[in-house]
């Protein structure tokens, strides 16, 4: 069964920063490249950032780039995402995602990660 747990999400102030993680399982993870997607209340899914299969190539909805980033650890089997200078629009719940084979869509999500970003 393909699992997908995130957590570290939380309560943070502005500029501060938080690491997502996302524990995967029932798949081999190194097959797949994997993205974090997120939904702020009210709002429709907003796709956050991809990684390819070796971690050798990302990248990045634009309001992200410089301040988040993706990486993963294909021997534990974990994809991160890095959150740095966070601001009150970032807040949203977190979630990461397999990608199918072809790149255009996703087969497998995690149950989220709610972060909130307020002073």
């Amino acid at each position: 069964e393909v699992q997908l747990v995130e957590s570290g999400g939380g309560l943070v102030q502005p500029g501060g920063s938080l690491r997502l993680s996302c524990a995967a399982s029932g798949f081999t993870f190194d097959g797949y490249a994997m993205s974090w997607v997120r939904q702020a209340p009210g709002q429709g899914l907003e796709w956050v950032s991809a990684i390819n299969w070796s971690g050798g190539s990302t990248v990045y909805a634009e309001s992200m780039k410089g301040r988040f980033t993706i990486s993963r650890d294909n021997a534990k089997n974990t994809l991160y995402l890095q959150m740095n200078s966070l601001k009150s629009e970032d807040t949203a719940v977190y979630y990461c995602a397999r990608e199918i084979r072809d790149g255009t869509s996703y087969d497998y999500w995690g149950q989220g990660t709610q972060v909130t970003v307020s002073s």
